[in-house]
């Protein structure tokens, strides 16, 4: 039956109800792509992340070659340390008498070689087969020149205990004035390199003290201030030291190779640096030019730069050469 009836008011007031509209779905991957980087901001992620991988690589680069000089040079400062502290020792117990010889470096003398230096020191060696032994040892210092050697191009020591004359007829006594340590111990048993009225052997009781020692120079502060390579006031006439009256200190100039970088150089290569070889073109002589503390080592300096800057050399190994001078006083 029909409702013919007219709406009221209120009725009339009520909003009818439309359906809600509708929404489109969606599927997962459709999710997903609406949140995925451009590709712009993927250029841009990749490209500070290589940016940041470099910086760390190179970091990382500089510590470690930091790390290494670092160590190359704590290594070749430890063995000339250890070098000029026995040294040290033996100079300052040096017997400075004048009836006694030493075997020494004049005016001019060892020139285009690595020095030696022979001396009486009251230092322990080791004991002869006598035993009257004497309390007084011969001290010798040198860079091994002989290339059949194993010990070429290094520094070694020799400390050898000694009689009183008299005492035995086998073992080696000191030597006093007017025979010399040249003529009693041969040429042999001091430099290596036995001269032509020496017959004699090297003695066999040298000890490597510097295995990466290959450069040994020293000259003399005299009494005056003045620098030279004779240890005499006057050079001109100084054929005996006179109980080194005239010498305030020795001064020793070394040159020593990390054993990282040795390996890179071949003994003729070590040789040409500190005059084995035969060549002037080295670590030069110490020269009355030089006359003032530390020269000498800029000398040397120069011409390990200009033997890098020339790459005669391999560079690692030029670069980890490095030099020491130490002054040794007598006292008087």
């Amino acid at each position: 039956m029909c409702d013919n009836r007219t709406p009221t008011s209120v009725e009339a007031a009520v909003p009818v109800a439309m359906p809600a509209q509708i929404q489109p779905a969606r599927l997962p991957l459709q999710i997903r792509g609406a949140t995925a980087f451009t590709l712009a901001e993927l250029v841009v992620s990749l490209g500070v992340l290589v940016l940041l991988v470099f910086l760390a690589t190179q970091l990382i680069n500089s510590a470690t070659s930091v790390t290494i000089i670092s160590s190359k040079r704590m290594d070749a400062d430890s063995e000339a340390r250890q070098v000029l502290d026995r040294m040290a020792i033996d100079f300052a117990q040096m017997v400075k008498r004048i009836d006694v010889d030493y075997y020494v470096k004049q005016a001019n003398g060892q020139r285009f070689q690595n020095d030696q230096i022979a001396f009486y020191s009251a230092v322990p060696g080791y004991n002869p087969s006598s035993a009257s032994a004497g309390s007084v040892s011969l001290v010798t210092y040198r860079v091994n020149s002989n290339a059949a050697s194993s010990s070429y191009n290094k520094m070694e020591r020799l400390g050898k205990g000694l009689v009183w004359n008299g005492a035995s007829t086998t073992d080696s006594p000191v030597v006093f004035l007017p025979l010399t340590i040249s003529n009693t111990w041969c040429q042999a048993t001091i430099s290596g390199t036995p001269s032509a009225n020496c017959t004699g052997t090297p003695d066999p009781n040298y000890e490597v003290i510097g295995p990466d020692v290959f450069r040994f120079e020293y000259y003399y502060l005299l009494t005056n201030g003045a620098l030279s390579d004779a240890p005499c006031l006057d050079a001109s006439n100084c054929s005996t030291l006179n109980g080194w009256r005239d010498v305030a200190a020795i001064a020793v100039d070394l040159a020593v190779i990390d054993p990282k970088s040795k390996v890179l150089l071949t003994d003729q290569q070590i040789a040409s640096l500190n005059g084995n070889s035969g060549l002037t073109n080295f670590l030069t002589d110490w020269s009355s030019d030089m006359s003032r503390p530390g020269k000498l080592i800029t000398s040397w300096q120069n011409k390990l730069n200009s033997i890098i800057r020339t790459a005669t050399g391999p560079r690692p190994a030029s670069s980890a050469i490095r030099f020491y001078e130490r002054y040794f006083y007598l006292n008087r």
